[in-house]
């Protein structure tokens, strides 16, 4: 499947998910395979982001004070 023809021609998400609702199964399975790891991409980026502006000290702090009060444990 060409993703850069298939990008250029979706003008809204109806679209997109009308020509994703037909695909054939190969297809679709190649798709789904694609949309995982570039969510996943995505996804991990922002969490870069986020560590790099600050946004998960608080989080990070708080996980440590609960791991060293005994309210936590190690897996």
């Amino acid at each position: 499947m060409d993703l850069l023809v298939f990008s250029q021609t979706m003008s809204n998400a109806e679209d997109i998910e009308d020509a994703v609702s037909r695909l054939p199964s190969r297809e679709f399975a190649e798709f789904r395979a694609w949309f995982e790891a570039f969510d996943a991409d995505r996804f991990d980026q922002r969490i870069e982001v986020d560590a790099r502006d600050g946004k998960l000290d608080a989080l990070a702090d708080q996980a440590i004070k609960e791991m060293r009060g005994g309210r936590a444990r190690e897996i």
